[in-house]
Parts: structure tokens; C-alpha cells; sequence
């Protein structure tokens, strides 16, 4: 049993895992998100110090806390010397060794694939005549059932990429005992993953035995791989330069308070004004134009997909917990100061009649069909829709939807996702819009069993 702490920090929304590791005295970060006052919590909770901040990789899915949390705490930042960065830095290479208090020792292992540079850190806890391996930080390598994807750097690199992946995943198996523990950064949901795992621990010896780039010869794996990666988040783009440039501490301060009149000029001048309540209550009454991404979903990858970058944004939610809640999630991804912000109820936000639309399930859209036709758009990804969809649906992906209402068809619209978040993000764009809609809130499992005909691969 090590006497080593390894203290997961989830950023569920974001699909992510930070990582602090002490003895009792001293500490280590492994991949710090942007909100670095988590980790300084954390710090005074267990009473240590923190001496070593690790940056696996250049992270394209969010913006690092790592420099700012190096400069607030006196930290040294750890990052590959290998990259391209603007900002000072501690360099590590493939084979270094760093000694972190008295008990443990980090081994930085390039395992290329994610990105070109990526490291893992194997940690191993010393002292005492003991020499244990505790476990692999292996950031966008080795992940649960899976690896990180290897397509973020252009498609010129991805073949060079997926196969550096394969190699580095049998490189960790090699090197580590079968009960060293993998504490990887990506795999939890985030669109850095290859592909997603509902797993929530594993050990090297567990990734043996299920693991594709562990189980499958390297043609295989490749080939299984690339043929099952969609979409990723058009945020990305922006991340990896950033990150490079070194992120400040953010200000999480509240935005300023705007009334009706002002949020009415916002939407007009093209601005985006964003309701945070759930889909249910923004379907009942909402303020006209406002855009609908509910914080019980996710909020920061959508949002954050969808809109062009640099557009203002005001925040609506029913509490500034709420509002300072949505501030948290956008500073990950790089908007970081939005416009204004408002809280209350629709009532508050506009001095116009409210807008609303209909929900329904999918057994309602099939009795519908019996009577009337009606245009049936589909917003998932199109990987999605190739799988399983409905006979004589549109398919407009939740991402191109905002440029593209214009190839809605004419017509009474219902849109559907796989659960419902995404098809009311797209009903409050329909709505702003001014189309006649109905939002249907329900899984597509329940589709084909209550009637409607599917085609596709799975249906």
C-alpha cells in the first residue's frame, strides 16, 4: 500500500482529469486546468506545499492553469523541451528523472501520438529501502480502453500520429509492472479521446487485457480507430496557441449587470445572449433571440463550438451562482471576461411577449406522421446519423446549424438528438429565427420501438 496521495480534480463537463499528488509534505500537479483556485483549495485541505507542476502536453481541449499555478504557488513548470513556447519554463525530456520530496521520484516518458511531444510521467515511490511503481500520469496517451486521438494536428499528421500512439501504448505496457495505476488526463467524456470508456480506474495489467492499442496488432488498431473518429469541438483551433503562449490566472470576477433594454441591443447587434436554465423551462418562456445552453449539460464544449469566435457573450441565469458557475466553464476554453450578465427570470430579460415552443418524445412525432408531414431534423454529428437514423430526416449537425438555418426545409420542424440537450440548443436557435417548432426531449433508443423506421448499419 503506497502512503503516497493521488487526488483526481474532474472536470466532468470538459471530459478531463487533473491530478495532485503529495506525501504529506510536499506536492506535484499533473495537467492543471485554467481554474487553478481548485488546486489552491486543495493545497490548504491536505497541508502541503506544492513544488513541481507536469504539463504532459500542449492541450488542445482547454487552456492550462499550469504557468499561472507555477507563478502563484513559486512552482516549477515542467514542460517538454521540445516545445515551442513563449514563455520560461523548466525543460524535461524522455528518460529525466525528478525527485519530488523525499518519497517520490518522476520519470517524464515521451509517448508521441496525442501530439508529437507528449510525455507521460511515471511516478514511483522511494525511501526506506522501497522502490515501488505507483502508477502512469499518461495524459493523452494511454487512456482508459482507449488512447487520445491523433487527428488534432491536421490531417498530414495523423497517420504518423495514430501509429506513434500504438507504439507508446506498448512502450508504458513494457516499462510498468501490471499494477501500476493509469491516471490519464483525457477519456472522461472529453472529444480528446478516441473513443470513451465507462471505466473510472484501471492498471496497466487491466489495459492489457481490453485495451485496443495493447490487444490489437498496429494495422488493426489504426484501422479500427480512424474509422470511428467524428467532429471535434472548432474551439480546439484556438487552444493549442494559446496554450503555448502561457494563460494568466483568470478573472472570475461577475460581469456587469444589463437590464431588458440593453439585452434586447445586444441580440441585435448580433450578440450572443445565453439562457442557462434547462431546456425545459427555456421551452416554456424565454426571452426572444436568447440562445439556449443549460448548465446541465455541456455547456462549455457547445457553446464554445458553436459560436464564431470572439463574439461577445452575456450570461442569463436564474442565480450568479448560476451565471458565475457558466463564467468558471468558459475561462477553460479561453472566453474569458463576457459582455454582461443578467439574473432573475425571462420576465427580467425582456420587456416583449415571451417565446416559447413545444417538447414531445418520439412516440409523439410518430403518431404526428399519421396525420400531417412535418420536416424531422436531426442535429447530431453526422457519424451519429450514418449509424441510425430516421427515414427521411435532415441531418444539419448541431455545429454547422447557426450557419446554416437557411437549409432548413420550410415547415412545421422537429428536431431531435440522442437525449435532447443538443436539439434545444437547435430549437432556440430555430426560435430565434422565427421558425414553428416542436423540441423533442427523449433518448433516439426509444425511436424505432415506438414505431418510427429506421435505416442505417445499427437499425
Amino acid at each position: 500500500m503506497s502512503a503516497l496521495t493521488v487526488v483526481p480534480i474532474e472536470t466532468p463537463t470538459l471530459g478531463d482529469r487533473s491530478y495532485l499528488v503529495h506525501d504529506g509534505e510536499v506536492a506535484f500537479m499533473v495537467d492543471p486546468q485554467r481554474d487553478i483556485d481548485r488546486v489552491l483549495s486543495l493545497l490548504d485541505e491536505h497541508g502541503v506545499r506544492l513544488t513541481h507542476v507536469f504539463e504532459t502536453h500542449i492541450h488542445n481541449d482547454y487552456l492550462t492553469g499550469g504557468l499561472a499555478l507555477a507563478q502563484h504557488t513559486g512552482a516549477a513548470y515542467l514542460v517538454n523541451g521540445e516545445d515551442d513556447v513563449s514563455f520560461e519554463r523548466t525543460p524535461v525530456a524522455d528518460g529525466e528523472t525528478v525527485e519530488v520530496g523525499g518519497r517520490m521520484r518522476v520519470t517524464a516518458l515521451a509517448t508521441p501520438g496525442h501530439t508529437f511531444t507528449h510525455l507521460s510521467y511515471a511516478l514511483t515511490e522511494t525511501g526506506d529501502d522501497l522502490d515501488h511503481s505507483v502508477g502512469v500520469f499518461s495524459g493523452g496517451s494511454l487512456l482508459f480502453g482507449a488512447t487520445g486521438r491523433p487527428d488534432l494536428l491536421g490531417e498530414e499528421h495523423t497517420d504518423a500520429l495514430v501509429r506513434h500512439q500504438h507504439a507508446s501504448a506498448h512502450r508504458l505496457a513494457d516499462l510498468l509492472p501490471d499494477e501500476a495505476d493509469v491516471y490519464p488526463t483525457h477519456g472522461f467524456g472529453s472529444f480528446c479521446a478516441a473513443s470513451q470508456s465507462d471505466a473510472t480506474e484501471s492498471t496497466i495489467g487491466q489495459e492489457k487485457k481490453a485495451n485496443p492499442a495493447l490487444t490489437q496488432d498496429e494495422q488493426a488498431y489504426v484501422d479500427e480507430l480512424l474509422a470511428g473518429l467524428g467532429a471535434w469541438p472548432a474551439y480546439y483551433t484556438h487552444m493549442a496557441p494559446a496554450n503555448a503562449s502561457g494563460p494568466s490566472e483568470p478573472d472570475l470576477s461577475a460581469p456587469a449587470v444589463a437590464d431588458a433594454s440593453e439585452l434586447r441591443k445586444r441580440i441585435e447587434a448580433g450578440e450572443w445572449v445565453v439562457d442557462l436554465r434547462n431546456r425545459t423551462a427555456f421551452a416554456a418562456g424565454h426571452a426572444p433571440g436568447t440562445l439556449n445552453f443549460g448548465l446541465d449539460g455541456g455547456f462549455a464544449t457547445y457553446l464554445g463550438w458553436l459560436i464564431t469566435w470572439g463574439t461577445p457573450v452575456t450570461l442569463l441565469g436564474e442565480s450568479a451562482d448560476d451565471v458565475a458557475e457558466a463564467q468558471r466553464e468558459l475561462v477553460r476554453i479561453g472566453i474569458d471576461r463576457p459582455a454582461a450578465h443578467a439574473t432573475g427570470s425571462p420576465e427580467d430579460w425582456t420587456d416583449r411577449e415571451l417565446g416559447s415552443f413545444e417538447t414531445a418524445t418520439f412516440a409523439d412525432l410518430a403518431q404526428v406522421r399519421h396525420h400531417r408531414e412535418v420536416v424531422i431534423l436531426d442535429v447530431r454529428r453526422t457519424d451519429e446519423h450514418d449509424k441510425a437514423k430516421i427515414v427521411g430526416a435532415v441531418n444539419i449537425p448541431l455545429h454547422e446549424l447557426w450557419h446554416r438555418l437557411e437549409d432548413v426545409p420550410a415547415g412545421e420542424v422537429w428536431v431531435h438528438c440522442a437525449g435532447g440537450y443538443r436539439a434545444s440548443v437547435a430549437a432556440s436557435m430555430l426560435a430565434a429565427a422565427d421558425r414553428s417548432l416542436v423540441a423533442i426531449d427523449d433518448s433516439f433508443d426509444n425511436a424505432e420501438s415506438v414505431g418510427l423506421n429506421l435505416v442505417g448499419p445499427e437499425a
